[in-house]
């Protein structure tokens, strides 16, 4: 199994552009919380059993597994998450559908105009892993900017290079 620092550096190699990681601060979440959120019908064992739950607490053992500090954390957001959903879930067929369905285009669409800024296709597109790294990433570069992780982030930036803004031509 690959280490946290081999997963996050080989997503950060596709997020080196400061604006395309801030588009990422809010596309990432709003397609978690999309994703939760369709994911949150149909309900069982008196509604608290949904795929949302199935899909969370699978993406929480990757994360554990990854590392407990962090795992605790995504496993914690993952809930949010997924009660979030839940809360939708319980509305009719419209809001439910339109909130899921709205969330994860608009969530993309700012995930590509940050890959344009980058230059470069988003992760996924050439290891799927990259869809469940995305959230990891996003949460790690939180620390970053609160002065958290150093560590891991040297680790990260021997890997993938530094975060810089490369020469883009733009029309002033």
């Amino acid at each position: 199994m690959k280490s946290l620092v081999d997963h996050l550096s080989q997503y950060a190699a596709y997020h080196r552009d400061p604006r395309n990681i801030a588009s990422h601060f809010v596309g990432i979440p709003l397609i978690v919380v999309a994703v939760a959120v369709l994911l949150s019908r149909p309900q069982w064992a008196g509604g608290w059993l949904s795929p949302a739950v199935l899909v969370s607490l699978a993406s929480a053992w990757f994360y554990l597994r990854l590392e407990l500090r962090l795992g605790v954390l995504m496993t914690v957001l993952l809930g949010l998450s997924v009660w979030l959903g839940h809360v939708l879930a319980q509305q009719s067929t419209f809001i439910w559908l339109a909130s899921g369905i709205g969330m994860f285009v608009v969530g993309w669409a700012i995930q590509f105009v940050g890959h344009h800024y980058e230059g470069r296709k988003p992760a996924f597109i050439d290891d799927v892993t990259g869809l469940i790294v995305g959230p990891l990433f996003v949460v790690v570069e939180a620390g970053f900017l609160l002065g958290l992780r150093g560590e891991l982030k040297r680790a990260i930036e021997e890997r993938a290079g530094p975060v810089a803004l490369r020469n883009h031509h733009s029309a002033a």
